[in-house]
């Protein structure tokens, strides 16, 4: 079955570009000129993977991907001209899977593409049998990859739901800041350590009380971040 692919940018030839070759491996291509564009197509079609371009008229990537994220875990891999950390720790917030950045070759792209859907193909298989992990007022239902906190049901993004299901699946075992980069990222992402904290910091925000005296999440200071069992 052919893939559903689809790219957003609003340089016209970059997508004829794209189009082309992903079309030459039998991919199925749509194509977005702007934000808004993007989301309407997002929420009417199930995409196998987003090709999504930064700088973008009426509603820029960043916001296009942190909607998209409220309704769909839709692998994400954004394109920029950018290539400072700032732009892929504000993009990863916001619940990107991988970076490419302006100029890139195809190949590359085509690359990363596979990288990140066979991880996410992976996780959605471990996640299939799921279970429901309670601890306090706190239920992870890793099948349907959903969380509440007492009655209420708490609005993650797919990596944050990531990182807890893996700390909460594992109570009491630390893993530092470079292991969950290349468990929940994969060993091919090109960001670093930074991009953890900030996704444990919002991850904290929404599943704790009081963020600065957590109760599910911990540091283990100069090791990383672990699941009070």
């Amino acid at each position: 079955m052919s893939r559903k692919v689809l790219v957003v940018d609003d340089e016209k030839l970059i997508i004829k570009g794209i189009r082309y070759s992903l079309e030459q491996d039998d991919m199925e291509v749509d194509c977005a000129y702007d934000g808004e564009e993007a989301l309407e197509m997002a929420k009417r079609k199930n995409y196998d993977i987003i090709l999504l371009d930064v700088m973008l008229p009426k509603c820029d990537g960043f916001e296009v991907c942190r909607q998209i994220r409220e309704f769909s875990d839709v692998p994400i891999i954004m394109l920029t001209a950018k290539g400072e950390d700032m732009d892929k720790i504000l993009g990863l917030e916001y619940g990107a899977d991988d970076y490419v950045t302006k100029p890139f070759n195809i190949l590359e792209v085509k690359a990363r593409m596979k990288a990140v859907m066979r991880r996410f193909g992976k996780k959605k298989q471990e996640t299939s049998s799921g279970r429901m992990i309670e601890k306090g007022e706190l239920r992870i239902d890793c099948e349907s990859r959903r969380v509440f906190r007492g009655e209420k049901e708490l609005n993650l993004t797919a990596k944050e739901f990531d990182l807890l299901e893996l700390l909460a699946k594992n109570p009491n075992k630390v893993y530092s800041r470079e292991n969950l980069l290349n468990i929940v990222w994969g060993y091919e992402y090109p960001g670093d350590a930074r991009t953890v904290d900030v996704h444990i910091r919002r991850l904290r925000e929404k599943i704790e009380e009081n963020p600065s005296e957590p109760k599910y999440v911990y540091t283990k200071w100069g090791v990383g971040y672990y699941f009070r069992g």
